[in-house]
């Protein structure tokens, strides 16, 4: 069923109700339509239930996925020209248990939010007819065949693949006492095929602040005010390429040039190369991925003050192994990773990093969110030997502090109950844009 689906997609194939479409009617769904659960995990653009609901209405929605009878899980991932390739994988439960589908769908770049969410529109359409088609529905469904135009020459690609991109992104913030500029410009070209995958990058950041601190006499009285300014600059330019070895296979090499102040780095050179296993196909990356890289390189490092270990420039062999799982299934997500990474010379100069981000649906209505990492530093030869900060460069994070240890947690605990129907659609009164901010 699942390719008759795709060749109608193909073809043009537009699938409709003769049902009322007004979203108020959403609400008064057959009860022996399908029911089906929403389920966009991660990034996918153009995932907006609001929409789906009030332009899909032969099925009834429900909150939970254990009332559902088709699951629609929809996953994404990023395409060589720069959009994302989203996969809807169809599971069926209850009167269609065992049933499955998986559809596919191409947001281009530049396409607008109207035209993803419209594209996802048409995906779930074609994906959920065979399963209304078993419903006392089927009769008011009707299917409507736009044809292609006719077949034009077999399409070349001038660019051969590169893509190209310049952007400058930035933000301002300003108040009585202090204000803020940020801006971020960066070049990129990459070039993405089945076999190979090639990116270059340049990329900086430069941030000032201002700030105007009250200035008080013995008395506690305010005489005026002291002005501190901080500016940070950060470039970085990096090279990736990456070889196709099959299904599980990769290998390539990466190259990266940066510069940092707060890192005491007035010049970083580094390249390594590194192969990779994947224990699942690649072709399945948009639902689950368990892979094992080993890097060793070469850096070189110019600093601006000497460090602790009393230099001001040296180079370096490093080796890296990372784990990373991926999962994202009906019942939630996770994303783990562990990377373990030192210097060839000295192996007591090292850093372990474990990460973890969990999305897991326990019992009905009942979910729990988990995002958090935690990092063993042993290896910051880059900071500075200079007899400590100033509390300046402290509190505006100018410069790298030497540390044992980082981490960071984050939990939510969630629970709903009350009606199974998620049908109703209404926008009235959206809320107040007044603490809206940025960073």
């Amino acid at each position: 069923m699942g390719r008759a689906v795709c060749a109608l997609w193909a073809a043009g194939c537009f699938v409709g109700s003769t049902a009322a479409q007004a979203p108020e009617d959403t609400a008064a769904a057959d009860t022996s339509a399908v029911r089906v659960f929403l389920d966009c995990q991660g990034f996918v653009p153009g995932c907006d239930f609001d929409f789906f609901r009030t332009e899909i209405t032969f099925v009834n929605y429900v909150r939970d996925r254990r009332d559902a009878e088709v699951h629609i899980l929809m996953t994404s991932q990023a395409t060589g020209g720069g959009g994302r390739e989203v996969t809807l994988t169809f599971l069926g439960f209850g009167r269609f248990s065992g049933a499955a589908d998986t559809l596919r769908h191409t947001v281009r770049r530049d396409d607008s939010d109207d035209d993803a969410r419209r594209g996802l529109v048409q995906m779930m359409r074609l994906g959920l007819v065979r399963f209304a088609a078993q419903t006392p529905l089927a009769n008011r469904i009707t299917i409507a065949y736009t044809a292609p135009p006719r077949a034009a020459a077999r399409a070349t690609d001038p660019w051969n693949y590169w893509v190209f991109r310049i952007g400058l992104d930035g933000n301002y913030s300003a108040e009585a006492s202090r204000n803020f500029l940020a801006l971020f410009p960066s070049v990129s070209a990459t070039r993405i095929t089945a076999e190979w995958k090639i990116r270059l990058s340049l990329g900086g950041s430069y941030n000032e602040s201002h700030f105007r601190v009250p200035v008080y006499d013995s008395a506690g009285a305010e005489i005026g005010n002291r002005r501190i300014v901080s500016v940070r600059r950060e470039y970085t330019g990096t090279a990736l390429l990456v070889n196709s070895l099959g299904p599980h296979w990769s290998v390539g090499v990466e190259a990266r040039a940066a510069h940092s102040l707060f890192r005491n780095q007035d010049l970083q050179l580094r390249m390594a190369p590194a192969i990779e296993y994947n224990f699942f196909p690649y072709g399945e990356s948009t639902r689950r991925q368990f892979t094992l890289r080993y890097a060793v390189g070469l850096a070189a490092f110019d600093y601006m003050d000497t460090t602790v270990f009393n230099k001001t420039s040296e180079r370096l062999g490093d080796q890296t192994l990372l784990a990373a799982l991926d999962l994202k299934q009906p019942w939630g997500a996770v994303e783990l990773s562990f990377e373990a990474a030192g210097y060839v010379q000295d192996l007591g100069q090292h850093h372990l990093t474990l990460f973890g981000e969990f999305e897991v649906r326990i019992v009905r209505g009942l979910s729990l969110n988990l995002f958090g990492s935690a990092s063993r530093v042993k290896d910051q030869r880059f900071v500075a030997k200079t007899a400590g900060a100033t509390p300046e460069e402290v509190l505006l994070q100018r410069r790298a502090l030497e540390t044992d240890y980082r981490y960071f947690a984050f939990f939510g605990l969630r629970y709903s109950f009350g009606s199974k129907f998620d049908n109703i659609v209404n926008p009235r009164f959206p809320g107040s844009s007044g603490g809206v901010f940025f960073f």
